[in-house]
């Protein structure tokens, strides 16, 4: 299975990191590692996903996500 590397940058809210699972979840994509890191306001995400679908596809459905400003 094909694997994937995908840093995020993300706002720290309430349940952030569970809206972005989901969305990796729903769009096929299962994840091997993911290591978060605070950074002030933010959080630094390094996730390492596995699937046969296009990772574009995966990466645009994030981007959509309010509390992403960065894939």
């Amino acid at each position: 299975m094909p694997s994937y590397t995908l840093n995020c940058r993300m706002s720290r809210e309430a349940a952030a990191l569970e809206r972005l699972c989901q969305v990796v979840r729903i769009r096929g994509f299962r994840i091997a590692t993911m290591a978060v890191e605070s950074a002030g306001d933010h959080l630094d995400i390094a996730l390492t996903l596995e699937g046969t679908r296009p990772i574009t596809m995966l990466q645009s459905q994030l981007e959509k996500l309010h509390t992403v400003s960065e894939v």
